[in-house]
């Protein structure tokens, strides 16, 4: 099993998903029709779809390529999301994330992101990727204020489960790139919070 480490940000504890953590998912993030718009599957119809992911995502942790971890808010204990590496490409991470609607657009994803970049880049990796609808613009926004670059636009289907075709927006992050001003960050990610 990966000895993942949990991630501490000024608002949140980024930790482990525990199989008892499916009633929240349920009810703050997978049931939703507005978050699942925007991702690879549908919104869950009942808890028994919930339960069955969250087992998939605890049983990944045996997997040594997994990195993923609940977003839990320190002040309540309340779980709020996800983040995790999705897919890898030449052996370099995609995330992707989710976060329940009621705490959307208080920056505690791009809190999130930012410490998660950090963490993979002290990991040893070079680049990271990540991808969104063209039509999240919420989304969109969060990825830029990590500090990602965007790279191109291109056209694909959403996922097997729901194959019209949308338009994504890609965006890659090196370990040392120059922010908005020119100046050299090795790695560092800038402060700014939505």
């Amino acid at each position: 099993m990966i000895q993942l480490r949990e991630l501490e940000t000024e608002r949140l504890l980024l930790r482990h998903i525990y199989e008892d953590d499916a009633e929240d998912f349920y009810h703050n993030i997978t049931s939703s029709e507005n978050i699942a718009r925007y991702v690879t599957w549908h919104a869950h119809k009942s808890i028994a779809e919930t339960v069955a992911f969250i087992k998939y995502c605890v049983d990944d942790y045996e997997n040594l390529s997994c990195y993923r971890w609940a977003i839990e808010l320190k002040e309540t204990g309340e779980l709020i999301g996800m983040i995790d590496v999705v897919s890898y490409h030449e052996g370099e991470p995609e995330l992707g994330y989710l976060l329940a609607e009621k705490h959307q657009n208080c920056g505690y994803m791009t809190e999130a992101c930012r410490a998660v970049v950090k963490y993979l880049f002290e990991e040893g990796f070079k680049t990271l990727y990540i991808e969104a609808l063209k039509d999240n613009f919420a989304s969109n926004r969060v990825i830029e204020k990590t500090g990602f670059h965007f790279v191109r636009e291109y056209q694909r289907p959403q996922s097997q489960s729901k194959p019209q075709l949308v338009d994504v927006n890609a965006y890659r992050i090196n370990r040392n790139y120059s922010d908005q001003y020119g100046e050299k960050t090795e790695g560092k990610i800038p402060n700014e919070r939505i």
